[in-house]
């Protein structure tokens, strides 16, 4: 179908602007400018009992920065479930304010805790930084579920593009450290590392993300062409070290007709069919990457919105 028409409006107001791109800018200049365009379009942000910014140990002696959503007062009798969220940004922009409305959003509608982990981003931090330091939060919050009233049999990972990619090689690591998971909730995903399929050539320019800019992204954050073929980069073709996909969690995956990235995030939905996973594949017509954080402009998000908080709901029994 046609592109929706606000989106079709949007995306002819960034055109006449004239703006720079992120690929045309450094890394640094590219987060301020993220940052400041990131919650223009944005839903209203939800009232919270409390959203509180932690800090998480990780494995190398740093600390994480993680803001902690409880939609309402914690009952220490009846653990809260908790999605640990990853935002997008291509591994090089973005953070945990640039995702406040969405995550405000999952908890509310998802009646749930959410922990949005703001990893270290490249070029600073090259791969496998971002995985270590997502995995890392996961297992923190599993190992202090109790402290902070999160029912620790009752996780789910999360993330849009980059921290999608995030969230399901999460959810394999999970299985092999023995952390049951109750859903991957994938929305439009970074699956391969290259940029062959279809929905790259076709929608390359004039979609929000540019193949430049993804290359741009991938350039920063892997330290030689052999990280493409690592499967924590590349879930979907990667090759290297590959543990294999049967029996992690059920997924949830958004793709948008009009992203680059539409083609790999439905191939990844067979990949972990074709190995005996369940999967929950919504394709939104019209749509384009990054259409979750439009909610304040384009009234049609407000499905995708309802359906992800529904899959939270039924994966953690809370409907």
């Amino acid at each position: 179908m046609p592109l929706n028409p606000k989106i079709e409006q949007m995306l002819d107001m960034i055109a006449r602007a004239k703006r720079p791109q992120l690929h045309e800018l450094t890394a640094q200049d590219a987060r301020v400018s993220y940052e400041k365009s990131a919650p223009i379009l944005e839903i209203a942000s939800a009232p919270m009992f409390a959203a509180d910014d932690l800090r998480i140990p990780i494995r190398d002696g740093a600390t994480l920065r993680a803001r902690l959503y409880q939609p309402v007062e914690p009952s220490w009798a009846e653990p809260a479930p908790a999605l640990v969220y990853y935002h997008g940004g291509g591994f090089t922009v973005g953070s945990v304010d640039t995702h406040d409305a969405l995550c405000r959003m999952f908890a509310r509608d998802g009646r749930c805790m959410v922990l949005s982990v703001d990893y270290r981003l490249a070029p600073e931090y090259k791969f496998p930084t971002a995985v270590e330091d997502a995995f890392d939060a996961l297992s923190w919050l599993h190992q202090h579920a109790a402290e902070y009233g999160v029912d620790p049999a009752r996780l789910a990972v999360g993330g849009d593009s980059a921290g999608g990619t995030l969230a399901t090689v999460c959810a394999v690591l999970a299985r092999d450290a023995g952390i049951a998971l109750a859903l991957q909730l994938l929305i439009y995903p970074g699956t391969t590392g290259y940029q062959q399929t279809d929905s790259h050539t076709r929608l390359a320019d004039g979609f929000l993300l540019a193949g430049d800019t993804i290359q741009w992204f991938f350039e920063h954050y892997v330290r030689d062409a052999s990280d493409r073929d690592d499967w924590r980069f590349a879930p979907l073709d990667g090759r290297r070290g590959e543990p294999g996909f049967r029996g992690v969690a059920r997924a949830w995956i958004a793709t948008a007709e009009y992203d680059p990235l539409s083609d790999e995030g439905e191939a990844y939905a067979e990949k972990l069919r074709a190995q005996g996973n369940a999967v929950t594949l919504r394709r939104y017509p019209g749509m384009i990457h990054e259409f979750f954080k439009l909610g304040g402009f384009v009234p049609e998000v407000a499905e995708a919105h309802a359906d992800a908080a529904a899959a939270l709901r039924a994966a953690f029994g809370t409907d």
